[in-house]
């Protein structure tokens, strides 16, 4: 994948449970995503579309750096699953079982267990000057509709728990909470429902994306909701819209695992970067 002329750009494109990623690696060339090229990939009817882009830099103290971006051009603090993602194809590459990749979130762990790929999502921040919220309150019980929780995980989420999140209607609900002033960098949104013993149904409503049919942190920060609120364990079975998340909050941090798949390689073509 790895290429250091200046003429061809080379991606991957992979996605964990539909969360789907553009994955550029810049090790060993100067980063080459900015906020117009991400917009132009992102467009899925004349770029190539994503959740989330993924850019893959040298770490000097990690064995690779992650830079996130959304479709519309902002950048993303944390992606769970692209982790997931770049994991996978970093371990292969580097022929180990785990690795360390240096984000916004701090220096995160990634392991192979039994053939599936876990990655260490940090410990939650559950102040409300850590998610981040606009004014001091307590984080498991918002003042807005729906009572939701606020957890951050190197991006805010509002996790709201209802009796069937099949049935909430993310396009009409999610920009209002996105956007709402308590949440000044504005917010993920959740709606999460119990369906068993730890083990919930969840859907997504993305900053900056959209809806999405998983997402990673959200998982984390909605499996963290759940123990705070008294309906979960610490290990945490979710199924979002596109495929199942396992969620494992422990002492040292939160642990997100679910399938990994590499769909292209490709690059993008000389005419098309210079447009953007």
């Amino acid at each position: 994948m790895r290429d250091t002329t200046d003429s061809r750009l080379p991606f991957l494109k992979m996605h964990g449970a539909g969360n789907d990623f553009v994955i550029i690696d810049s090790r060993g060339r100067s980063a080459r995503v900015t906020a117009a090229l991400a917009r132009a990939v992102g467009d899925r009817h004349r770029g190539v579309g994503f959740d989330q882009l993924a850019e893959i830099r040298d770490g000097a103290d990690s064995d690779i750096c992650l830079d996130f971006w959304n479709s519309d051009g902002s950048r993303a603090g944390a992606c769970g699953n692209a982790t997931r993602c770049v994991a996978d194809l970093v371990m292969a590459g580097l022929g180990r079982d785990a690795v360390t990749i240096r984000t916004m979130r701090g220096l995160l762990l990634a392991e192979r267990r039994d053939g599936a790929v876990w990655v260490n999502m940090g410990a939650p921040q559950l102040s409300w000057d850590e998610v981040p919220l606009a004014r001091e309150m307590e984080v498991t019980a918002l003042p807005l509709p729906g009572d939701p929780v606020a957890v951050g995980m190197g991006n805010p989420h509002a996790v709201h728990f209802v009796a069937d999140a099949g049935a909430v209607d993310l396009e009409g609900q999610g920009p209002g909470v996105e956007h709402d002033p308590l949440f000044p960098e504005r917010t993920n949104v959740e709606y999460a429902s119990l369906t068993g013993p730890d083990h919930l149904r969840m859907r997504v409503w993305e900053r900056g994306t959209g809806v999405t049919l998983a997402c990673g942190s959200g998982a984390c920060a909605t499996a963290v909701a759940a123990h705070l609120r008294g309906l979960t364990g610490r290990t945490v079975t979710l199924d979002l819209d596109g495929g199942r998340l396992l969620v494992d909050w422990r002492a040292d941090g939160v642990w997100l695992s679910g399938p990994v798949a590499h769909v292209f390689s490709a690059e993008f073509d000389a005419a098309f970067l210079e447009a953007v």
